[in-house]
């Protein structure tokens, strides 16, 4: 079942509404869940809203799974994306980021998370809450754990944007907590699109052994950077988790 609701982001986004998607598996009275909050929830579920015409169709993956999983997905700004979704400012082929990414954070965890904890049946403490998201939503996912650690244990980052500021990111990664979990990966077809990504990668791989959190990290072969590919590496990613179990 996928509820929805419409927020606004004052603090990057002024009063523009956008929308959150809640999934909710199946459940009898008194079950509790953990809890992911997926960025770039446009993508998340639905053909319809997404930009380039595919989603994740993440409803219909977790339902075959049966997937013990409540997952929040939140609408990008869409008129301003790479500055919420960066928490470095940047310049780029792909446009400019003034680096708002950790007031949007800020807004998720205060604002957005006690609400939904107050709605839902959700596992609230860290153990049960991940961050997740892909390209830039992967690099705020990864951001978002070793930023946020009092309120993340894990992250799953699909194709993420190391390459915006990959030795910051290093430092940060190797200070998260000894019992996270992070899955991240990298499409084959990707690797050429940024010359500094296979720099990046082993920077971020580098500093997650350093830190001794459990990590698993993969180069999806033949993979390119699209909802299409991303879809289908996401059961091998959330399985990667111990906080998610599966209905027999």
């Amino acid at each position: 079942m996928i509820e929805k609701f419409t927020a606004s982001v004052p603090v990057l986004g002024g009063e523009e509404p956008r929308q959150v998607y809640v999934y909710l598996p199946e459940h009898e009275e008194g079950e509790r869940f953990p809890v992911m909050y997926l960025l770039d929830g446009q993508t998340a579920f639905f053909d319809e809203t997404a930009p380039y015409g595919e989603s994740l169709r993440l409803a219909e993956i977790l339902d075959k799974l049966k997937a013990k999983l409540i997952v929040v997905a939140v609408e990008a700004n869409g008129s301003n994306r790479l500055t919420e979704y960066s928490p470095f400012a940047f310049t780029s082929p792909y446009g400019n980021s003034s680096g708002g990414g950790h007031a949007f954070l800020n807004w998720l965890t205060g604002t957005l998370r006690p609400f939904i904890d107050g709605r839902y049946p959700t596992l609230c403490d860290r153990t049960h809450t991940m961050i997740a998201g892909s390209s830039l939503g992967g690099l705020m996912a990864l951001y978002g754990l070793a930023s946020f650690p009092a309120v993340f244990s894990a992250a799953l980052a699909l194709s993420p944007s190391l390459w915006v500021r990959p030795r910051e990111m290093g430092k940060l990664l190797e200070s998260i907590p000894t019992d996270a979990e992070v899955y991240f990966d990298y499409g084959e077809k990707e690797l050429s699109n940024h010359e500094a990504i296979m720099e990046s990668l082993q920077i971020a791989e580098k500093a997650l052994a350093a830190s001794g959190a459990s990590f698993t990290f993969r180069i999806a072969k033949g993979a390119v950077h699209n909802e299409g590919a991303w879809k289908k590496r996401i059961p091998s990613a959330l399985a990667s988790f111990s906080m998610i179990e599966y209905a027999e």
